[in-house]
């Protein structure tokens, strides 16, 4: 891999942070396209599971390379019925209004045209680890933040600093490009809530480069939605108090944000729409939470169709206790999703006083958090989540520091609650 030359740096400490946000441009679809390229340039959409339509036309066309399968042999979105949802699209479907997230279903009223391709995870996976091991062998420090985005330290690294980052920027991304054939987009400034704002801006495989001075021009005009961490609820208040942009929200004294929105989020407001984000580049991130949950084909009523619904919930708990087993964890917060047909969502969660991760435990009490919900309407989706991990040792450790009459209590209230 190639590497920036190294500089002469007496005052190391001194430099200004420089910390990036890559975002890899509709990665699912890039990757797709490597393997059928005749699609480049095209509305498609990647959702759902494998299904026969894709293996028909693999058959159909097994005896010629993938590159040279034509372009009415493929899926389109127009004929897909089902219950599956947008993973992401190309930039060409994106003009449609189609998104992420998105019901395939509705999708289709928008660009029926579109070509529909499933996910193929292993192929993503390997292509995650490509891009990441290509970033770390050019800058070290790299904290990884799901299968598609990465926050990087460029502070000390050689060439970190030469145009704000943009050098070291336009070197990484033009080595994945060069190993992978897919592009990304990269933002640098000082911290990385404005950089992951600032990767946003020309996308795609753009660069942009964000200093202190860029507040004002560049980041008060935007939405308050634009900062990470602010979702819908908060900006639907921020939204009845008058506040649309960030620099409006920057004018909003801190004291006034703390009676709004209490003193930790209040203060976390005035410091984001200020530009400023203390926290550190995180070599190692231990997941937040771990969660399984399935779309149905068809809404399933709770009464009516209560055999398949437990089968299924049974199952969820289960991928989920196979799931912490897996990673070495173990949680106190267990929790249930359910979508209903209306597509509102509705969660419900527990904390036990003592972790746990046996599918037993987690059907239980997710199955207590199920009673809490008035179940009247059909359900189109049904989820699992463990939250408040630890890892499995460091739990077993401290139970067994504890006086017994504790474990006793916090056991009991975990079967008999």
């Amino acid at each position: 891999m190639p590497h920036l030359p190294a500089t002469a740096n007496p005052a190391a400490q001194a430099l200004p942070r420089r910390i990036a946000h890559l975002d890899m441009d509709a990665f699912y679809a890039s990757v797709e396209l490597l393997r059928y390229p005749q699609l480049k340039g095209l509305p498609v959409v990647i959702g759902g599971g494998r299904r026969s339509a894709d293996d028909a036309m693999l058959q159909a066309h097994g005896d010629q390379p993938l590159a040279k399968i034509p372009l009415a042999a493929f899926p389109r979105l127009a004929q897909y019925t089902g219950r599956g949802v947008i993973t992401t699209a190309t930039y060409a479907a994106r003009q449609f209004g189609v998104g992420s997230a998105m019901g395939l279903m509705k999708a289709a009223k928008l660009c029926p045209q579109a070509i529909l391709l499933p996910v193929d995870f292993a192929e993503i996976k390997r292509y995650s680890q490509a891009f990441k091991r290509i970033i770390l062998d050019i800058a070290p420090l790299m904290e990884n933040r799901g299968i598609d985005e990465v926050y990087i330290d460029f502070t000390h690294v050689p060439g970190g600093q030469r145009e704000g980052g943009r050098v070291l920027a336009r070197l990484i991304q033009k080595t994945i490009f060069q190993h992978t054939g897919l592009t990304c987009s990269v933002g640098v400034a000082p911290n990385k809530l404005l950089a992951k704002m600032a990767s946003e801006f020309n996308k795609p495989n753009g660069i942009a480069v964000v200093h202190e001075a860029d507040l004002e021009p560049l980041i008060w005009p935007l939405a308050c939605r634009k900062i990470n961490g602010i979702g819908p609820k908060a900006d639907e208040k921020l939204q009845r108090l008058g506040i649309h942009t960030i620099g409006q929200l920057a004018q909003l004294d801190l004291q006034g944000l703390i009676d709004h929105f209490g003193q930790k989020t209040g203060a976390w407001l005035h410091d984001a729409a200020h530009g400023i984000d203390l926290s550190p580049v995180a070599l190692t991130s231990a997941p937040v939470s771990i969660s399984r949950e399935t779309t149905f084909e068809r809404d399933l009523h709770p009464v009516r169709d209560k055999a398949e619904l437990g089968a299924v919930f049974t199952q969820l708990c289960g991928q989920v206790a196979a799931d912490l087993a897996r990673q070495g964890y173990v949680g106190k917060t267990i929790g249930v999703k359910l979508r209903f047909d209306d597509f509102k969502v509705v969660t419900r969660d527990h904390t036990l006083a003592l972790p746990v991760g046996d599918a037993a435990t987690l059907r239980r009490v997710a199955g207590q958090c199920l009673k809490r919900v008035p179940l009247t309407q059909k359900l189109r989706l049904l989820g699992v989540r463990v939250g408040s991990l630890m890892p499995a040792a460091e739990a077993q450790k401290n139970i067994e520091n504890r006086p017994l009459a504790q474990v006793y209590q916090a056991q009991a209230a975990i079967i008999f609650e």
